[in-house]
């Protein structure tokens, strides 16, 4: 597979996670004055899983659907 729809993929799925992340309310998780932290812990949480996905779908479509 090229490396821009690779990118791509990548990039969709970061963006989806990040959506998807929207819905947990993580305000019970932090405490007074960690707001920050718990940003940065929300951007990771968004390339994992987004990574997750990519990878995901990449092996799904380079071992079944080629």
């Amino acid at each position: 597979m090229s490396d821009y729809p690779r990118i791509i993929l990548y990039l969709m799925s970061f963006f989806i996670s990040a959506y998807a992340l929207y819905g947990v309310d993580f305000r019970k998780f932090t405490r007074k004055g960690k707001e920050m932290h718990m940003q940065v812990l929300y951007i990771l949480l968004a390339l994992a899983l987004g990574y997750a996905v990519a990878q995901f779908l990449l092996g799904l479509s380079t071992n079944y659907l080629i």
